[in-house]
């Protein structure tokens, strides 16, 4: 409304200042009048200047519509650029903009979100957003941004970590796993199927993601249970920067995009290798590439790798962080939540002790699966008696029982197993 009444409002600024200029000049109503009558013989010249210009800017107003719609004229100036008339060009630019501030990411930025999220792996994650920053910054490039595998003990943080790694630099995720890939038929589902196949009427998973997200996370969990055969489809994508699908015979582009690999195998000699070689990186990569080989790891995987990742075993309060954050995260299953201190250190100090009995074995994860089995009964009873809030408790045998928090959070009300 403000835009529409522009026009009058300067209408009335500009009364209001000639006004301001008669008082001041000390000029009466007949002078005005008189100066009026005086430029009377000027008004038909300047109305048939001002119709001119008109007719001439509708004119050049026509021609160049036409001629940019025949491609031999770029309207720029007062006219309307083509981006404004058919597209937000604010968005547009501000999208130009993100990708140029991605190629000079701060590492030490990103290293920090990543140690505030991933427990208990600050030397990975500070390591991860170095090899991110030297990488994205090279201009030219014939494969994928990085090709990175995260090694180590089940439910030590990598995927977790690759999903984080999406979500603080932006991009799109693509997750895939890879123990559904054990048999050759399997690489139809992420590369396509040939045509007069069933399902060559659509495009394979990790080829129509990447088309449609050129610059994605593709997280390949437990890569070492995949096919031979979809290990052949990836060593394209990783060595010639691009990948096919066989429905269309397409080459979608690798470029851009980011792989991250995980696996559980030789976690005990990759862990010793890192502890001992902490300061001399090349010969842990090197000795790690050896351990992963003669554990049965594909050697053609493993020669097109960028970086080695190893993450160490949980331990100490590290494994109590990530424990409770499984059992928040059960609990939150239910449609309940946790009082604030609401898991009793008892519990806690449970899974430390059975990871410890059981050695690198287990994870918190697995862990917590044994705490669910003890306390989900009496859940599901705290949520059909409306409770939102619960407590988990250590009782003197060792079992877990859950309390329900009152609203007022005075009074609780034990519901046992």
């Amino acid at each position: 409304m403000l835009n529409r009444a522009m026009p009058l409002m300067m209408a009335a600024f500009l009364i209001l200042a000639v006004i301001q200029v008669a008082v001041m000049l000390h000029l009466s109503l007949n002078g005005l009048w008189a100066a009026i009558e005086w430029g009377r013989r000027f008004y038909l010249p300047l109305a048939g200047i001002s119709a001119l210009l008109a007719v001439t800017g509708l004119a050049y107003e026509t021609s160049a519509e036409k001629l940019a719609r025949r491609g031999l004229r770029r309207r720029k100036g007062l006219i309307m650029d083509v981006l404004s008339r058919l597209t937000n060009r604010g968005a547009l630019e501000e999208l130009m903009a993100r990708e140029q501030r991605e190629t000079v990411i701060d590492a030490d930025e990103l290293a920090a979100s990543l140690r505030a999220r991933v427990i208990g792996q600050d030397q990975v994650c500070e390591d991860i957003a170095q090899q991110m920053r030297r990488r994205l910054a090279l201009q030219v490039r014939g494969k994928p941004v990085g090709i990175f595998l995260l090694a180590g003990p089940p439910g030590t943080g990598k995927t977790y970590l690759a999903k984080q790694m999406a979500k603080q630099m932006e991009r799109p995720l693509l997750h895939f796993d890879m123990t559904q890939m054990s048999s050759a038929h399997a690489a139809t589902q992420l590369f396509g199927s040939p045509k007069g196949y069933v399902g060559s009427d659509t495009f394979g998973k990790l080829t129509g993601g990447l088309k449609d997200h050129p610059d994605a996370v593709v997280l390949l969990d437990e890569i070492e249970k995949a096919h031979p055969d979809v290990f052949k489809k990836f060593l394209t994508a990783w060595n010639d920067g691009h990948v096919t699908e066989a429905s269309t015979g397409e080459q979608v582009s690798t470029t851009r995009a980011i792989f991250m690999l995980t696996s559980n195998v030789a976690t005990e000699a990759l862990t010793e290798i890192a502890d001992r070689l902490v300061n001399e990186p090349e010969k842990m990569r090197a000795e790690s590439v050896e351990a992963l080989r003669k554990s049965g790891f594909a050697p053609e995987v493993l020669n097109r790798l960028d970086r080695i990742f190893i993450f160490r075993a949980l331990r100490g309060l590290d494994l109590a962080r990530v424990a409770a954050l499984e059992i928040e995260a059960m609990i939150e299953g239910y449609g309940l939540h946790v009082e604030t201190g609401g898991i009793d250190a008892g519990v806690l100090f449970q899974v430390m002790v059975k990871q410890k009995n059981l050695g690198t074995g287990a994870s918190a994860r697995d862990l917590v699966r044994s705490i669910e089995d003890m306390v989900s009964e009496s859940l599901i009873v705290a949520r059909q008696q409306g409770a939102k809030r619960v407590r988990l408790v250590t009782q003197e045998d060792g079992t877990v029982i859950t309390e329900i928090a009152s609203d007022t959070e005075t009074q609780l009300g034990r519901v046992s197993h």
